[in-house]
């Protein structure tokens, strides 16, 4: 069978005598043409004023922000804005007022090739295009918090501009519940001290911070706090199939279109298990998702669902860019040396307090719980040393964790990353 793997996937022989169970997505079939859905959506929103009506009640628009995905997301933003930038034209807004201001969070910023692949034809026309820079003090601006002391820093471009529009998708986050809606402002837009602050030891380590949890979860309180001091006018989400096409849209209300798109999710996307497996083969879904190990974390968070105690989890990530280009902190901290218990006591501790502390948070506590086996382009020096495992192959990674859990230790195996998520019926 094949797992997404890269652009390209990569193929797994299963061996007939393992006890293998294999669960993919159900069919999600895309959108008929999807600039015209786009298009219909922002006419017709969802609990809002239409895109037209909140334009002409303005006196004046002269720059409008459009908040787009970075690179390591694989929506397909240059549908969404075909169809938006023909609407803005129809109600009498020029390219020359627009800008497309991409939501990099802590991220690294994207490059030319990358902004070709996210903006399409946007990206050689009048409008202005901007990369968000969380540590680029001048380009951030500060605003009043009435709630706490957590200061709150907004791209300046962004809480400037006379209309401010998200775009983005909906899928399970592994700590965040569900991306898209207010995400996009912080952490996308938001200055790293902000970020740092939302992201806090805290806060990953509530239980309630994990995939597909919205209630009581401690960083979507915060950062939805904080968005709304922010501001936003109208919102376009998606929702996209294993092969990154578009299946739902909605646009209008931020609080709305976010909790319409969360329903739809959550009746496609679990699947009850009735108990753990010895063995989880997982992914992030293929390019761009799988870009590194940074973002790799986060398939090694949908089998730390479903993994028993003491079991192993198979990530199978292409990372093409290594550890990830811009994660400094994440590469000094799995080069550490260190055991993951102490790792992760320092960061509650707030001994460790520095960009990308929650990804290694997580890893962390999913190796203190399982061992993990890599299998990637990257070379086993690569990876770190804070207790990763080097696979070649998937097949190898199976056979070497079948000699640990015994031959017919129970093996599951996701191909498609977070298109389909494991739910323990306990």
């Amino acid at each position: 069978m094949k797992l997404d793997y890269g652009k390209n996937g990569i193929e797994l022989e299963i061996d007939p005598k393992w006890n293998t169970k294999i669960i993919q997505p159900d069919e999600q079939f895309p959108i008929e043409n999807p600039i015209n859905a786009i298009r219909d959506s922002i006419k017709n929103p969802v609990g809002n004023l239409s895109l037209k009506a909140i334009i002409k009640n303005r006196e004046r628009i002269k720059s409008v922000c459009i908040v787009v995905s970075d690179a390591t997301r694989p929506v397909p933003t240059h549908l969404i804005l075909e169809g938006l930038l023909r609407e803005l034209n129809d109600y009498g807004i020029k390219e020359k007022y627009m800008g497309v201001l991409i939501a990099t969070g802590l991220h690294r910023p994207s490059r030319k090739e990358e902004l070709n692949r996210i903006l399409g034809v946007i990206s050689t026309g009048d409008v202005k295009i901007i990369n968000h820079i969380a540590t680029d003090k001048k380009s951030l601006i500060s605003l009043h918090n009435p709630d706490d002391e957590v200061p709150i820093y907004i791209n300046k471009y962004y809480y400037e501009s006379d209309l401010k529009i998200l775009t983005g998708y909906v899928e399970p986050h592994f700590f965040f519940g569900f991306s898209g809606g207010y995400k996009s402002i912080i952490p996308g837009l938001a200055g790293a001290e902000t970020i740092l602050a939302n992201h806090s030891a805290e806060r990953i380590a509530s239980p309630y911070a994990r995939f597909g949890i919205q209630e009581n979860n401690p960083l979507l309180e915060h950062s939805s706090r904080l968005a709304k001091i922010a501001g936003v006018d109208f919102i376009i989400n998606v929702c996209i199939n294993k092969n990154h096409e578009i299946t739902q849209i909605a646009a209008g209300d931020v609080e709305l279109v976010h909790e319409r798109l969360v329903d739809y999710q959550n009746k496609h996307l679990f699947k009850e298990i009735q108990e753990p497996f010895d063995i989880v083969v997982c992914g992030n879904g293929g390019f761009p998702l799988d870009l590194n190990l940074y973002q790799a974390v986060k398939s090694m968070a949908i089998g730390e669902m479903v993994v028993k105690r003491g079991g192993t989890i198979i990530s199978v990530n292409e990372c093409s860019e290594g550890v990830g280009k811009g994660q400094d902190k994440f590469k000094e901290l799995i080069f550490s040396e260190k055991n993951p218990q102490d790792i992760y006591n320092k960061i509650l501790q707030k001994e460790i307090v520095v960009p990308d502390q929650w990804q290694i948070q997580v890893l962390t506590r999913i190796l203190m719980k399982s061992e993990i086996y890599l299998v990637s382009s990257m070379k086993e020096e690569e990876i770190g040393n804070i207790g990763l495992k080097y696979a070649d192959t998937v097949e190898n990674a199976i056979k070497n964790s079948l000699l640990k859990h015994g031959q017919e230790a129970s093996i599951l195996i996701l191909p498609n990353g977070p298109q389909i998520l494991p739910l323990i019926n306990l």
